[in-house]
């Protein structure tokens, strides 16, 4: 059975669940439409730190500073019972170093491709549509990519287009939106959640989120790239990634608190790490997985724990593995990763409206990977030429946001990361890197 024809009849299935519930859902409260818009520049500044030799994706210790600019415009419109979202965009900048040399790369804002002059693309387009099975009436607030409305407790909700992976799983109220919070991708992110997307970061497929009482129950099949770590989507969807989450909602001495389960299976043609090596040994070269890709499979898991412990002071704590055989697909070449950490506001010395936060994340690589990068391997955005002295990525990151309260909407960040063998490689760094981050919404 073809993979398109699978897909046909997952999203059939989806959608006659949700009609079915459709018949006994409650007329709710709505908006017609949403116009919102962001505009967010990052700036950073890589400090001198040592670095003895380099490779193709080395941090580069003279690309000492680097800057990104997004400009984004969430419109949105109610079609029948649902709603349609459009996110045009408009993109300038590079990561330091052109993105490469960290696993744990320091900006979430930063993605694998950039340019020195403005781009236009569309990062999302899809429709969403919830689905009432009773409970409570909550309502929603108006948001960008959110009509206000009224839902039940119990309810289904059916995403459908063109958006990112890490919308929907593996979110956390104090560390996942690097215009906002944290911009390590390590930290807003579980590190070793190989999520399926082109090199900006999205993807096209569908997610099914069915919630009830206390838990929630996500499910999802996405697009994976043609090749590994590129911009064109497989237009057959026979790369692809399965991806669920369980959520489990709670109460702590009266605080809210969540805990996610979440596991992925990509299923495409990439390539094995060993049998790169088994084929650089018999040609005496430098092993490339792209030699070696096939079609296979790679798997993955992530714990992801949230919880305020004051109306003011909120924990989170993420941990994550996959298998590691394989080369990185989409994301950035960790195995695993460990990451904790707090978010402060700013109530305690009279600054309601300012952020503080601190986090501490291990990254890590399997065995294999190891294997590879030491013989002079290149990935996604690691390899030095040569990896002699293993040893965990270890980052520390924190920031502190204010907002100017003269101009309505705009903040400021100032940002510090501290990362100890950057690309797994204790010959090289430690690294300091210091940034500012501006934030305006309207």
């Amino acid at each position: 059975m073809s993979t398109p024809f699978i897909f046909t009849r997952l999203l059939s299935a989806m959608f006659g669940l949700c009609f079915t519930a459709l018949s006994i859902a409650e007329p709710v409260a709505q908006s017609d439409t949403g116009l919102y818009g962001q505009f967010t520049e990052v700036n950073q500044s890589l400090l001198s730190f040592n670095s003895p030799y380099q490779g193709k994706n080395s941090l580069d210790p003279a690309n000492k500073n680097a800057s990104t600019t997004d400009l984004s415009l969430f419109a949105g419109v109610r079609t029948g019972p649902g709603e349609l979202w459009a996110n045009p965009e408009i993109d300038q900048g590079f990561g330091l170093s052109n993105t490469v040399g960290i696993a744990g790369f320091p900006s979430g804002e930063a993605y694998k491709v950039g340019a020195y002059t403005p781009y236009l693309r569309l990062p999302r387009l899809f429709y969403r549509q919830v689905f009432n099975l009773g409970g409570e009436a909550q309502s929603i607030a108006p948001a960008a990519n959110q009509l206000a409305r009224t839902q039940t407790a119990d309810n289904v909700i059916l995403t459908i287009g063109k958006f990112s992976v890490v919308d929907i799983f593996d979110s956390n109220t104090y560390a996942h939106d690097p215009r906002v919070d944290f911009l390590n991708w390590s930290v807003v992110d579980s590190g070793a959640f190989d999520y399926a997307a082109d090199a900006w970061g999205f993807t096209r497929g569908a997610a099914l989120e069915w919630t009830q009482a206390w838990w929630t129950v996500r499910g999802g099949f996405f697009d994976l790239s043609t090749i590994p770590n590129t911009t064109v989507l497989d237009p057959t969807y026979s790369q692809h990634e399965w991806v669920a989450e369980f959520e489990e909602r709670h109460q702590l001495s009266g605080h809210p608190g969540k805990f996610k389960l979440l596991t992925f299976i990509n299923q495409g043609n990439m390539g094995s790490y060993a049998e790169a090596l088994q084929l650089a040994g018999q040609t005496g070269s430098t092993p490339d997985t792209a030699l070696v890709r096939h079609r296979a499979s790679n798997s993955g898991f992530g714990l992801n724990l949230e919880q305020e412990l004051a109306s003011d002071l909120g924990v989170f704590a993420r941990a994550s593995i996959n298998d590691g055989s394989y080369e990185a697909y989409e994301f950035t070449e960790i195995n695993r990763s460990l990451s904790a950490g707090l978010s402060l506001k700013g109530d305690r010395w009279g600054r309601h409206d300012d952020h503080f936060g601190l986090a501490a994340v291990a990254n890590g690589l399997s065995a294999d990977a190891r294997a590879y990068f030491a013989a002079g391997g290149i990935g996604i955005l690691i390899g030095d030429g040569q990896l002699p002295h293993y040893g965990s990525e270890k980052i520390l990151e924190t920031y502190y946001t204010f907002p100017i309260k003269a101009l309505d909407g705009l903040a400021l960040t100032l940002n510090y990361q501290y990362i100890v063998n950057p690309a797994y490689n204790r010959d090289r760094g430690p690294a300091s890197i210091i940034g500012m981050r501006v934030h305006k919404e309207f």
